[in-house]
């Protein structure tokens, strides 16, 4: 259940019983020959999904995030680091004041990743709010299901290549990953990687993203029941 299917007299009514809540983090940035959106399609969907097993709401997905270093890649948008914080803390704290007390952020983006430290000092300063942070590709299940497979973890490549994110044909074959190491700015991102694509294959079957998939919503299901407190 997203807040959009709700009133605030149903996030009232859900208040009585339970004050946890779902927050997407995503972005709009190049994904290769995948949806700009991606990196807000994919983990909205698996907090959808574990909603319909737990019952906890999804807030409205932040389809913004930290993305500077593709922005020679037309349509792509880069929050500031410190304009994604305030973001993040705004919502933080119109939630609190809701009455949510437990906050599992789902996020689907890398450079998103340094704001979460603004949770801690959140945590310090408001009574009784727990949260807690959940980037899908990281996580221990859906790296053992990869190499379960045989298979390493690339951006805009097959771990990311769902179904619901393609937005056309995807190329049949292996990419090399560049050997580079580094910082670098847009210019020189979009010179190392050419289509966007990190490397490794550009797809796989459907029944590896299924595993994929239920590997990342079982965890969101453990988060969840592990914050739900008083």
């Amino acid at each position: 259940m997203r807040f959009s299917d709700m009133n605030w007299m149903d996030v009232e009514n859900y208040l009585k019983h339970d004050n946890r809540v779902m927050i997407v983090l995503g972005a709009c940035e190049q994904h290769g020959y995948l949806s700009l959106l991606t990196d807000s399609r994919i983990p909205e969907a698996m907090a959808d999904a574990a909603s319909e097993k737990t019952g906890v709401i999804v807030a409205p997905t932040i389809n913004l995030g930290v993305s500077p270093y593709f922005l020679d890649y037309p349509g792509s948008i880069s929050l500031r680091l410190t304009t994604m914080i305030n973001l993040l803390e705004d919502t933080v704290r119109s939630l609190y004041h809701s009455g949510f007390r437990n906050m599992l952020f789902v996020n689907g983006h890398g450079g998103n990743t340094p704001a979460s430290t603004r949770l801690v000092e959140l945590m310090n300063e408001l009574t009784g709010l727990n949260s807690a942070w959940y980037s899908w590709w990281q996580s221990d299940s859906v790296t053992a299901v990869a190499k379960q497979h045989g298979l390493q973890s690339f951006h805009a490549a097959w771990i990311e290549a769902f179904p619901f994110v393609r937005v056309c044909d995807l190329p049949n074959e292996v990419k090399t990953p560049p050997q580079v190491k580094g910082i670098f700015g847009a210019k020189e991102t979009r010179a190392i990687y050419g289509d966007g694509v990190f490397g490794g294959p550009y797809t796989v079957e459907g029944t590896i993203l299924d595993e994929v998939f239920q590997a990342a919503v079982s965890d969101i299901c453990v988060l969840l029941e592990f914050n739900k407190r008083d």
